[in-house]
């Protein structure tokens, strides 16, 4: 895109020229309808996009440049005009969520998630609904009714997941920001694959009111961005406390945009610790993404920061106890999903056979895999062997996190064990599910992470993760900036 496209503007930057009137949202809008058709058309298109009204988009642009003349409405238009993509299992009234999946297709929500409706209170219009892995249970995005959504780095790898097209729209030029869920690192491996930037906040920090369940102990909606700037206030927008979301927590949301007056050219990291675990440097980790994370540590400390080596010793638990507790939480959720109630149906002989066809013929192959894993870790006999210890460890993990943040302020590690992989290279289940090995430990313990694009191997983008306590976010924010800026200067010398 070019420079003067409305597309390639920052997010901050186009909604302060739309609130001004320097733009119209109506020509960001289009740049972003137009872009989608030219990287979603043909037989190599994306197919990260799924659903769209692009007249429904532009209508509502049209809304938003009508309000400018309100100064007051023009005051909290902190999105204004900017085009975003929702992954398809946040509910929306005006498209549909089937969270890639034939059980649920042509569903229509009856309401709208807080998510969203924060993002249109600022201005935000939603452009449409991207690919994802059925009821978001993969790494790849391949799981999906709708087939698999590639990479636009390289369109022979898949883009990650199970927010692959939240990703790959946003790497694509799509969308600056986009939402998505995280359950496992459905947020963050995916936009390490892509090179973008992907935030899991705190559990409770946004509502999940209005995200269909996958694992609800686990699972948080996210944000995307091209930047970390165009990801920070993304997330400052969707935050807060809800009514309609019990486990939502009455924090209060900081700046963290703020994190751009300490990257200065003096030390912006000055006192903060950052952790080297050394349970995410293992040594089967490829020899090239060591070296990616080497040197971000290093432009981290010629930025002031110290490093640590600390220590998480049940790290190596965190994938087996993640997919007995997710399987478990999701045989849970999805039992409503039966033909009686939502979406597709499949006659049978009676509601009992009803049920079965519709099941079966709805769901795909790898929610079947887990919804039988969860049943199974739940029955009786089995429960306390399994789901409970899962339980048990999971808090050993996140008494880890918590004497480590006793020692340092944030972590960083890599995202994912490797660059993104070729689509229909993994077939192995258990294969797939060690793409999460460096994510899921975030979610078990509740606590914020984001990745970030550092560098390339073999030309695919490799991304480190930064996490920090509960409710850390303004630490997290601030070493990303910093550490961003300093690569954008390594890259420009």
């Amino acid at each position: 895109m070019s420079p003067h496209d409305p597309g390639s503007l920052p997010v901050a930057q186009l909604a302060a020229s739309v609130g001004a009137g320097r733009l119209g949202a109506t020509a960001a809008v289009q740049a972003s309808i137009d872009r989608a058709r030219d990287v979603g058309a043909g037989r190599d298109g994306l197919n990260a996009v799924i659903s769209s009204d692009d007249e429904a988009a532009l209508r509502a642009a049209e809304a938003v440049d009508a309000r400018r003349g309100d100064a007051g409405d023009a005051a909290a238009l902190r999105l204004a005009g900017v085009p975003v993509l929702l992954k398809d299992n946040i509910a929306t009234v005006d498209l549909p969520t089937t969270c890639g999946s034939r059980i649920l297709e042509g569903y229509v929500s009856p309401f709208e998630a807080t998510a969203v409706a924060r993002l249109r209170e600022a201005g935000a219009i939603v452009l449409g609904k991207t690919n994802m892995d059925e009821f978001a249970m993969g790494s790849s995005t391949e799981h999906s009714a709708y087939g698999p959504t590639l990479n636009p780095i390289d369109r022979t790898r898949v883009p990650g997941g199970s927010s692959g097209g939240s990703a790959a729209a946003v790497a694509a030029g799509v969308t600056r920001i986009a939402l998505g869920s995280d359950t496992g690192g459905s947020v963050r491996q995916p936009a390490a694959f892509c090179g973008v930037v992907g935030v899991k906040p705190t559990y409770g920090r946004v509502s999940r009111h209005g995200l269909v369940a996958f694992a609800s102990s686990l699972d948080q909606i996210g944000v995307l961005g091209r930047t970390v700037d165009d990801a920070a206030l993304g997330l400052e927008v969707i935050a807060g406390v809800d009514p309609l979301d019990a486990t939502s927590a009455d924090v209060p949301m900081p700046s963290l945009r703020g994190g751009l007056a300490h990257v200065s050219d003096g030390l912006p990291l000055r006192g903060l610790r950052v952790g080297r675990a050394k349970e995410y440097f293992p040594a089967g980790l490829d020899a090239r993404m060591r070296e990616q994370l080497d040197a971000a540590f290093a432009l981290l400390r010629v930025a002031g920061a110290q490093i640590v080596d600390v220590s998480l010793p049940h790290t190596e638990l965190a994938v087996p106890v993640y997919y007995v507790i997710a399987p478990a939480e999701a045989s849970s959720n999805l039992a409503r999903f039966d033909g009686a109630r939502y979406g597709a149906r499949r006659a049978g002989a009676g509601l009992r056979e009803m049920y079965e066809h519709t099941r079966s013929e709805g769901f795909g192959a790898e929610v079947t895999r887990r919804i039988l894993i969860g049943t199974y870790v739940l029955s009786a006999g089995y429960y306390d062997a399994y789901y409970r210890r899962a339980q048990e460890v999971r808090g050993l993990i996140a008494q880890d996190f918590s004497r480590a943040f006793d020692t340092v302020d944030v972590l960083l590690t890599p995202t994912t064990p490797t660059p993104a992989f070729a689509i229909g290279a993994v077939s192995d289940p258990y294969e797939m599910y060690l793409n999460d090995v460096f994510t899921v430990t975030a979610n078990l313990a509740g606590v914020p992470a984001m990745s970030l694009p550092i560098g390339h191997v073999d030309g695919l983008p490799v991304g480190a993760q930064i996490i920090a306590p509960h409710f850390g976010e303004p630490a997290m924010f601030r070493a990303a900036y910093a550490l961003e800026r300093a690569l954008a200067v390594e890259a420009a010398a």
